[in-house]
């Protein structure tokens, strides 16, 4: 059974690469366009990670990441933020509110299925 992905993400072009880089890798990808169905999808679905963007519309991916580490069927989901924001300070606030890792745009999709590789290797033992 392939391991199942939430992405999160608003801008349509971005969502397309990032779900057909995660399927031609084996997984199984489902998506949402803002924090609200975010939220309801990693509840419904029980994606195995989650890449979600900051800047979403409905609740902003930050509140998002609180919230799902604050609720007991999503609190040990890995996170990674994948997002325009890349200063220290936003890096800094995505760690703080739960996020495994961090990947600013521009990115490369190579670099983001590794760091998923790794979360769920690491998650596995």
């Amino acid at each position: 059974m392939p391991e199942k992905v939430l992405v999160v993400e608003d801008e349509p072009d971005t969502l397309q690469l990032v779900k057909e880089s995660l399927e031609s890798e084996g997984y199984e990808v489902i998506t949402a366009t803002d924090g609200i169905e975010a939220e309801d999808r990693a509840h419904t679905e029980n994606p195995d990670i989650i890449v979600l963007d900051i800047s979403l519309p409905k609740r902003n991916g930050y509140e998002v990441c609180k919230r799902l580490r604050e609720h007991e069927n999503s609190f040990g989901i890995p996170i990674v933020m994948l997002t325009a924001k890349g200063d220290y300070g936003s890096r800094l606030k995505g760690f703080l509110q739960g996020a495994c890792d961090y990947i600013a745009k521009p990115f490369s999709t190579e670099d983001l299925i590794n760091k998923i590789r790794k979360l769920l290797s690491t998650r596995k033992k």
